[in-house]
């Protein structure tokens, strides 16, 4: 998967700033609100001050916080004639837009366009704003038209607090409402959650019935299998499994019916807060080589953490001997532990999970 956006998006960015024009007595607010230790003074191996571009996410959260406002931002964005041979090896594709981008979306996919037919996938990904269901109808107006309906699946991803996944449970109260708000719109596709995911986000979904029954099956792009949830369990807001439309999906039409359900979970910023420590033991290492494939040990950790997020949303298939794991497990794991201790419910002998870099 590779994601593109159509216009100024924080997911985009890094922080950049000159740390020679810092005072001598500035209390660094800027490295202490760092969630990913991106910004440093003095490093000791060189003596280097200033933002880590590898590991700046764009979360803005050092924007307000220096004490000078010299913390700037530099987006990378790319030529529309870039795209085709940028896609030209990809199976999925992310798109991040804003409400009111239609006319730069539409830009967009124009040079999308030519390489559609080999994905296999196209989520959008959306914050919330006024507008925002209709905005959501247009772009799938455009993206599958009813004469040249896209031949794979849409995923709607409700961008509830961009880049919030690490704060805590209001963070993905918020990402929650969203998606509630758009499941409710009866958009053909599939809804994930993102922005302000976090070990809060399944136990939440759950409580308010808006997961699947968790039952092993086939894991196959398009499966609707009849709900399970009971009628008296069924959330106000939400409609009624028996009246849930029948599913679509078929070769000539991969959108699912509008779906009672969430599909599934985008973690970020969480999912970086897990696998920090391993990235610092990769940093210390190999500092000029990040490359988890190159070290076995560090990778099998990495894929462990993996297989715990997924496994609290995602049965394991069917006849595999692999429990699902709970939020809670993350935590209780030492990062000490041998690999193959890392995740006892799931033994990193699995299939390679490719985990999409910030």
């Amino acid at each position: 998967m590779v994601s593109l956006n159509d216009g100024e998006d924080p997911h985009f960015r890094k922080a950049v700033f000159d740390p020679a024009r810092c005072p001598t007595d500035c209390p660094r607010p800027c490295e202490t609100i760092c969630p990913a230790q991106a910004i440093i003074f003095d490093r000791p191996a060189d003596g280097y001050s200033g933002v880590i571009e590898s590991r700046c996410y764009g979360c803005g959260r050092c924007l307000p916080l220096c004490p000078i406002q010299q913390i700037e931002t530099q987006s990378t964005t790319l030529a529309p004639d870039q795209i085709p041979a940028l896609l030209a090896q990809v199976d999925a594709l992310e798109i991040h837009t804003q409400v009111g981008r239609l006319a730069e979306f539409r830009q967009l996919w124009r040079a999308i366009a030519p390489v559609a037919l080999q994905l296999k996938l196209v989520a959008i990904s959306c914050p919330d704003g006024d507008g925002l269901i209709d905005y959501l109808r247009s772009l799938h107006a455009h993206l599958s038209p009813a004469d040249h309906p896209l031949p794979c699946p849409v995923i709607w991803q409700t961008d509830g607090r961009p880049m919030s996944g690490d704060i805590g449970d209001g963070a993905t109260r918020a990402a929650i409402k969203l998606g509630q708000k758009v499941l409710a719109a009866g958009l053909p596709g599939y809804v994930q959650l993102a922005g302000g995911t976090n070990r809060h986000t399944v136990p939440k979904l759950r409580a308010l019935g808006l997961l699947r029954s968790e039952e092993p099956r086939e894991n196959t792009v398009g499966d609707r299998p009849a709900d399970k949830t009971p009628a008296d369990k069924t959330p106000a807001d939400k409609t009624p499994a028996n009246n849930t439309p029948a599913d679509n999906t078929s070769a000539n039409n991969p959108q699912p019916a509008a779906a009672s359900f969430i599909a599934g979970v985008a973690y970020g910023s969480y999912a970086r807060v897990l696998l920090s420590p391993i990235l610092d033991r990769l940093d210390a290492i190999a500092p000029s080589d990040h490359h988890l494939e190159a070290h076995p040990d560090l990778l099998a950790q990495a894929v462990a953490r993996a297989i715990a997020l997924v496994s609290q949303l995602k049965p394991p298939p069917l006849g595999s001997s692999l429990a699902p794991a709970t939020a809670d497990d993350l935590f209780s794991e030492t990062e000490s532990a041998a690999p193959w201790q890392l995740s006892s419910r799931n033994p990193p002998t699995v299939e390679p999970v490719l985990l999409k870099p910030g």
